[in-house]
């Protein structure tokens, strides 16, 4: 009997998943759907698991392929190492062999190179001898050409000369015909120019003939010219008379009608010349008032340049008188300004001197005290150092020494008094520098040494002149 199964309520079913997709929910169609689309799914998967499945073959197989490669490869290594561990023992055989050869080729060889040289030696022993005998007929040779040479100089000598003389006889035979046939040529020449001479001359005067011809010819028409040129002249001055004589009773005439129209101008001068003279003072009068009028207006022209030379200096008078109020109001600033400065620094400086004073009065007192002290230290010290050697009754021995020593502890404080003082007169010596300084400055500024407001500190010349140190030495000094 099978297992009863508990009572109760039944649970509630869990939903159906297929690849991440609830199926409980989808209808029939969906269901199709899904069913198809997961059996191409799986048709596609069972594709791609016989593809690799056939890579995996295939890599398999070249493995394979490739591991029996590599054994023969190796095998073939292997062998070729063989051969080349017999070819190398061959080759150092081989050459083991070809050095003994060398050995052999170079020991025949010097045994040659030995005969060869001796052979050498004694071909060169033939050679220089053979050269000896070539240079003693060359050398012989030699001597039978110089002498032949020689020989054919001197007959070469003997024929210059022979040809030397033969060409001077033949110069001297040319010379002479030269002279004769120059002479003949002189002769023909000679004659030649007198037949040319005698025809030239012919022709100059065949030439003068014809040319003084010409000017018979020309001087006849120019005379018969010049007859024609005085005979119209004188017909022309003929015209010239005759016209003039009735141009001169004209001329009467008209002489004649001027001289009684100058009568008529003559009396009509006279009348004007006696209104002239009525008309003369008030001319005269009128010229005086033109002249006065001139004057007059060369002065208003004078006046009214100045007038406009005034006008101009006005103008720049003013510009002046501007530029010279705003400076001065500028002046003024400046003076306002520099007042404050004078009374701003008159507060310092006094307050600077007043310190400086209390300062330089408080060291001095305090140098005064110190050097006093130790005078009168020094001064105990002797007494002291008297009573003890009068006391003691010292040796001479230790007396000396404490004298140097003595001695050399007052020169120290000596010195130390002596730069006490020098310092003490270097600071009167500033402090009256600074006092000179202010006062010159205040009389630079033209203020008056009574403004100070207080009373400058005066040293004695005690102090002043201790020992004279060159100080501070200012440069309104």
């Amino acid at each position: 009997m099978p297992p009863k199964k508990a009572k109760g309520k039944k649970g509630k079913k869990a939903p159906m998943l297929i690849d991440g997709v609830d199926t409980s929910t989808m209808t029939r169609d969906q269901l199709e759907q899904f069913a198809l689309k997961l059996k191409e799914e799986m048709e596609r998967e069972r594709e791609e698991r016989n593809f690799f499945q056939l890579e995996r073959d295939k890599i398999r197989t070249f493995w394979e392929i490739t591991r029996g490669q590599l054994e023969e490869t190796r095998y073939e290594v292997r062998h070729k190492d063989h051969e080349v561990e017999m070819a190398q023992e061959l080759a150092d055989v081989d050459t083991k062999h070809i050095m003994q050869q060398m050995k052999h080729l170079q020991y025949e060889n010097q045994n040659k190179i030995g005969e060869i040289r001796a052979e050498a030696m004694t071909q060169l022993k033939l050679a220089q001898e053979d050269h000896v005998a070539q240079e003693q007929e060359l050398l012989k040779d030699k001597r039978d050409l110089r002498r032949l040479l020689r020989e054919h100089d001197e007959t070469h000598e003997l024929q210059i000369q022979q040809l030397k003389m033969k060409h001077n006889d033949e110069m001297a035979e040319a010379r002479i015909q030269f002279q004769r046939e120059a002479k003949d040529m002189e002769l023909l020449h000679e004659e030649k120019m007198k037949a040319l001479k005698n025809e030239v001359e012919l022709v100059y005067r065949m030439q003068m003939f014809e040319v003084e011809e010409r000017k018979n010819t020309q001087i006849q028409r120019l005379i018969a010219s010049h007859d024609t040129a005085f005979n119209d002249m004188k017909n022309y001055y003929n015209d010239i008379t005759l016209n003039n004589l009735g141009l001169i009773s004209s001329l009467k005439e008209q002489l004649e009608a001027l001289r009684k129209q100058s009568e008529r101008s003559d009396r009509t001068a006279a009348e004007m010349m006696a209104d002239n003279r009525k008309l003369k003072e008030p001319l005269e009068a009128a010229q005086t008032e033109l002249a006065d009028l001139r004057r007059k207006m060369e002065h208003f022209e004078r006046d009214r340049n100045q007038l406009a030379r005034l006008k101009a200096r006005n103008t720049y008078v003013e510009k002046q008188l501007k530029a010279l109020t705003w400076e001065t109001e500028t002046l003024l600033l400046r003076n306002d300004t520099l007042k404050k400065e004078r009374e701003e620094l008159k507060l310092k400086f006094d307050d600077v001197v007043m310190e400086l004073q209390q300062k330089t009065g408080l060291k001095n007192v305090l140098l005064e005290r110190k050097i006093s002290m130790m005078e009168r230290e020094g001064e105990k010290r002797d007494l002291l150092l008297k009573q003890t050697q009068m006391i003691c009754g010292a040796s001479g021995d230790v007396t000396q020494n404490m004298q140097k020593q003595i001695a050399s502890s007052l020169d120290e404080k000596n010195k130390l008094i002596d730069e006490l003082r020098y310092e003490l007169v270097r600071v009167i010596k500033a402090h009256d520098d600074l006092l000179a300084t202010y006062e010159s400055k205040l009389t630079q500024f033209g203020i008056p040494q009574d403004e100070l407001g207080f009373e400058p500190l005066r040293l004695s010349e005690k102090h002043r002149y201790l020992c004279g140190p060159a100080g501070l030495v200012t440069k309104n000094q």
